[in-house]
């Protein structure tokens, strides 16, 4: 099911009319491409960024209302505020059944823990690439594109080449780009465990012998030999004590 937006045109233009839609609660926004001019147009803030929530907002054909008329449109460029929640403008743009559109398209990965890198030896998928460029009509534009992973092993890539593409999908990519999607790699902390050499007591240098305590020594003292063992108390010269009286 297509999502339907509604927006109507706005006839004041600039920097100070804009900013003031702002404050009311409206996102200045353009529709462009097709057969027809540019058209300026205001929409509603909140509606609006509900649906820049949605994955599918961003990669679908969307059905704009305009003043009684419905176009169909791609969403081609968001700006947000810097620090607030806030949509600054939003442009679209026309579509025709008849020409094709380059847009992009999320990923969506499954099948990762049941991967041999993953359920055998240990390793962790990185994904490199969430989104991927294609060509396609109207029509045949997916939501999303899903990127099986059921096969990868440790030290293994998934490119961009070797996916099944939905009818109708072509990659966006010049001759002999091939980009990465995923790989499973054994996390770092795992390499480091295994790759440290055990040190022999003949690697240990002399002075450290001489210093590490000796098999019997540096036992815990018995109870009963805590006298002996605490040094005893140095009299004090006899001047002192009579300074003292």
């Amino acid at each position: 099911m297509a999502i339907e937006i509604s927006a109507r045109k706005r006839e004041a233009q600039g920097t100070g009319a804009s900013r003031r839609l702002r404050r009311m609660g409206r996102v200045p926004g353009i529709i462009y491409g097709g057969d027809s001019g540019p058209v300026n147009i205001e929409l509603e803030h909140q509606d609006l960024f509900l649906n820049l929530r949605n994955e599918k907002f961003h990669a679908s054909i969307l059905t704009l209302a305009l003043d009684g008329s419905k176009e169909q449109v791609l969403l081609r460029a968001v700006n947000m505020h810097p620090f607030k929640l806030q949509v600054q403008h939003i442009d679209f743009q026309r579509v025709s059944k008849d020409k094709k559109i380059h847009m992009k398209v999320p990923l969506h990965f499954v099948n990762a823990e049941k991967s041999p890198g993953v359920k055998e030896q240990g390793g962790v998928v990185n994904h490199v690439l969430n989104e991927l460029d294609i060509v396609c009509f109207p029509d045949d534009l997916p939501e999303f594109v899903e990127v099986d992973l059921g096969t990868l092993a440790v030290g293994h890539s998934l490119h961009v080449r070797d996916m099944a593409l939905p009818k109708g999908v072509e990659l966006a990519l010049h001759k002999n780009e091939n980009p990465v999607i995923a790989t499973v790699v054994v996390p770092a902390l795992v390499v480091e465990e295994e790759a440290a050499p055990a040190v022999s007591a003949a690697e240990v240098p002399a002075s450290e012998q001489a210093a590490a305590p000796k098999e019997g020594e540096g036992e815990a003292a018995k109870p009963g030999d805590k006298a002996a063992a605490a040094p005893k108390a140095a009299e004090k010269p006899a001047a002192e004590k009579k300074e003292k009286k």
